[in-house]
This record gives C-alpha cells, sequence and structure tokens, in this order.
C-alpha cells in the first residue's frame, strides 16, 4: 500500500445505487483543451456529495466482477480496478474544485467496483511525487486535478505508456504523451448562467467577480458571468478583482483577502458576487451573511458543502463545474476498454458545467436561465472566453 500524506485507500464497495445528487436541478457545460474523441458521453447519475469520513481498504484485496480493463497501451492488466485521484491543494473536504473530483471517484467506488488512492498536493513539491506514488500502486486511470499538474505528468506519463491519465484543467500535449486525457470545461457557459441569475436578482444593478489567480482559465469564469448579466441588464455595474497574480498559490486559500474584498463591495452597494477562487470564496460567503447579500458558489453545489444554515441563506446558486462527471466517464471508460467515450468538451450540452437550485432561490427565474442554456447550446448565443 501506499505510505504518504494525506493519503487514503478507499475500500470497495459493492452495493450500487447509494447515490443522490449533489446539485439539486443543474445544467452543465465545457470548454474543450484536447481530449481525444468527438462522442458525447452516456448519461449518469450525478454523484453524491463527498462524505465527511473515510474508510481504509481491507488488508485483503478484492477483486470486481468484470474489472478486466484496457490500459493506455492496450494491454489489459489483472487484478482489482484502482483508481488514483492527484488532488490540488485543499483535496478532498474543500468544498468546491476537489470535492467534485472527489464525488467523481465515490461514484466509480461505488457503480463500476473500483478501489480509490487519493493524495494531496499540500505544496507544490509534491506533485510529482504523488504521481509517481499512484502510478507505482498500479492505479489506473491516474487523474490529475488541477493544472499545475500539467508539466510532471507529462515527464510521469511518457515514462509509463501503459498507464492511463487524465488531467482536469491542465493540458499535456498528445505528441509527448498520448496516453493522457485532458478533461475541459466551459466555465464560461456554466458562469453565463449564473451572471444571468445575478443580474436577475440584483436590486441595485450592482453586482460582483473576484477571481483567485489572474490566468486565462479563471478569466473564463470572470467573462462568462459579465456576458451573463449583460444578456440581461446591459448597464449593470460588475466589479472584478483578482486575489492574487499567475503562479500565487496564495490566491485559492485567503478567505480573509476575498471576505475583505466583498464586505467593501457589499458597502458600496453591491447585493450579489460570485468567486472563482477555491477556497478562499468561503470569505465571500461569510461577507454575505454579515451584510445580508447574496454570494454565488463555484464548482461543486456550495449550498450543500457549507454547514451553516444561515451560510445556506444567502448563497444564491453555484456554478458547477462537473469535475465529478469527468472523473467518473474517465473512470468508465477505462473500465471498458474505450477511452475514446470522453467527450472533447464538457460543456452545457453534456452537462459538464450548470447552474445550482439548492435552497429554490432562482426557481422564480429558471425559465429565463434554461431560455439562456438552450440558446447556448444551439449557438445563437456565443460566450466570450475573455472578458
Amino acid at each position: 500500500m501506499i505510505k504518504s500524506k494525506r493519503f487514503r485507500a478507499l475500500a470497495l464497495v459493492a452495493s450500487l445505487g447509494i447515490l443522490a445528487a449533489a446539485c439539486g436541478s443543474d445544467d452543465e457545460g465545457s470548454d474543450a483543451t484536447s481530449a481525444p474523441t468527438t462522442a458525447a458521453p452516456e448519461a449518469t447519475t450525478a454523484p453524491t456529495e463527498a462524505g465527511g469520513t473515510d474508510t481504509t481498504a481491507a488488508a485483503s484485496d478484492t477483486t470486481a466482477a468484470g474489472s478486466d480493463t484496457t490500459a493506455a497501451g492496450g494491454e489489459t492488466p489483472s487484478g482489482d480496478l484502482k483508481l488514483g485521484i492527484a488532488y490540488d491543494t485543499g483535496g478532498r473536504g474543500d468544498g468546491t474544485f476537489n470535492d467534485a473530483a472527489a464525488r467523481g471517484a465515490d461514484q466509480a467506488k461505488a457503480e463500476l467496483g473500483y478501489t480509490v488512492d487519493e493524495l494531496e498536493a499540500t505544496t507544490d513539491e509534491d506533485r510529482k511525487p504523488n504521481l509517481e506514488t499512484l502510478t507505482g500502486n498500479g492505479d489506473n486511470p491516474v487523474i490529475a486535478v488541477g493544472f499545475q499538474f500539467s508539466d510532471p505528468l507529462a515527464e510521469i506519463a511518457a515514462a509509463n505508456p501503459n498507464t492511463q491519465y487524465a488531467i482536469v484543467d491542465g493540458f499535456v500535449d498528445p505528441a509527448v504523451a498520448p496516453n493522457v486525457l485532458n478533461l475541459g470545461f466551459a466555465e464560461q457557459e456554466g458562469s453565463f448562467l449564473v451572471g444571468a441569475a445575478a443580474a436577475l436578482k440584483s436590486e441595485t444593478g450592482h453586482i460582483g467577480f473576484i477571481g483567485g489567480q489572474e490566468i486565462d482559465l479563471i478569466k473564463r469564469f470572470e467573462a462568462g458571468y459579465i456576458a451573463g448579466a449583460k444578456a440581461v441588464n446591459p448597464d449593470i455595474e460588475i466589479e472584478s478583482q483578482y486575489l492574487g497574480a499567475a503562479g500565487d498559490n496564495a490566491a485559492w486559500g485567503s478567505p480573509d483577502k476575498a471576505k475583505e474584498i466583498a464586505l467593501g463591495w457589499y458597502a458600496d452597494g453591491a447585493d450579489v458576487i460570485y468567486t472563482a477562487a477555491g477556497g478562499s470564496g468561503a470569505g465571500t460567503i461569510e461577507a454575505a451573511v454579515e451584510a445580508d447579500k447574496w454570494a454565488i458558489g463555484v464548482d461543486s453545489d456550495q449550498y450543500l458543502t457549507v454547514t451553516d444554515p444561515e451560510q445556506q441563506k444567502h448563497i444564491l446558486t453555484s456554478m458547477l463545474k462537473r469535475v465529478d462527471v469527468a472523473v467518473f466517464l474517465t473512470a468508465k471508460a477505462v473500465k471498458d476498454g474505450d477511452v475514446s467515450t470522453i467527450p472533447p468538451a464538457f460543456d452545457l450540452s453534456v452537462d459538464g458545467v450548470g447552474y445550482a437550485t439548492s435552497g429554490g432561490f432562482v426557481d422564480d427565474i429558471k425559465d429565463k436561465l434554461e431560455e439562456f442554456k438552450a440558446k447556448i447550446i444551439s449557438g445563437d448565443i456565443v460566450v466570450p472566453t475573455k472578458p
């Protein structure tokens, strides 16, 4: 077994049908980076919200029925189905990005018979060793969660051609490592919908956006949010600010800084703020409670991930980035021996992004949001990727 910090080997779960949708009614979407296929995925049941307790794998090995898996190199390994998840900083329990991946891993365990090995990169130096450890453990596939895994994954995947890898939000050149699936999302499409929700719910015509690192990835969130809000109210006032420059990893874990910005904007008249900054978004939610205004969550349905009922009352909606769907479909494709089933883009058309309806706060505007969604899917609305 693996011995490394934050490692969890999750026991194989034989029972099926234990999963419940994590996100109320949701719309979803995606922006592709470079998965090597065009086929749309099968419809899947949304995974359960990540639980608070981890289980340790039993000492004896178990083999799932029908668990032969075709590896990237075309070989069929024997033994258990083993899924490796390399989390970004924050790991399981961050309430947003990593938790979305965790739900997909939980679904793969429950429905497909995988055991799951998990490691968190608590520092940048952990990324390569974590990938090496999961690979050495025989996990297949190994899924890296976060763009900062791109460089170490390219090196490790090239050296291990018979293991299937995937990366969420990152990119590995297929010419370097053809055994890597680049799992990309159309964050701008889901952000358009929550931007429209913000404008439809705003009573002051003044809203805000807080981003983590100022990079192209997060700018897609900002661009979609602005476009959606302006589609509702062309004259709406939109504040935007980032918590750090490219490479500043503190931007993902600075809730105090996000709270300070949000409180200032709320005091100046903003009444809805959307934060795409990982764990920093908890600060915006705290500010929304104090100011009695709205916050919009990101990646996971944060109405479901927070534990304080007062915070739930102030989470208007969340932009759902369905990393859970991408993780589950990747695990399924490897088990089935056909990674060509992975879509080239996790967008609204394949439920790759969307918005949450938990709490019922957008029920009165859902028809309008669904109208926007249909227009994006049909191509009548093309959402920008740059603000």
